[in-house]
């Protein structure tokens, strides 16, 4: 299977972006899938995760502003992310697995958070 993430861009402090990871090839439905992020100069980190069944996890920092969920039947995992902040500017990517990555990394998708 592989991953695209899509759906990032230039928003102001407090705005909110929808991300998407759509999946192509086999189906999903049975992985759990997390997205990551890089910031300028800084290495990749796990934001969130979504297993099979629906459990989530996430990130301390994005916790009650960011909501992943899944939609099985179009292969795409979504990112929802609320009341942004400059601190989560950076590259989001997708991949298969709880919180560690099982497959090579696709092109992220860049979201920019303006002061």
């Amino acid at each position: 299977v592989q991953l695209q993430a899509s759906g990032g861009g230039l928003v102001q402090a407090g705005g909110s972006l929808r991300l998407s990871c759509a999946a192509s090839g086999s189906t999903i439905s049975g992985d759990a899938i997390a997205w990551y992020r890089q910031a300028p100069g800084k290495e990749r980190e796990w934001v969130a995760a979504i297993a099979s069944g629906g459990l989530t996890s996430y990130l301390d920092f994005v916790k009650g502003r960011f909501t992943i969920s899944r939609d099985n039947a179009k292969k795409t995992v979504y990112l929802q992310m609320n009341n942004l902040k400059p601190e989560d500017t950076g590259v989001y990517y997708c991949n298969v697995g709880w919180k560690r990555p099982f497959r090579s990394w696709g092109q992220g998708t860049l979201v920019t958070v303006s002061s």
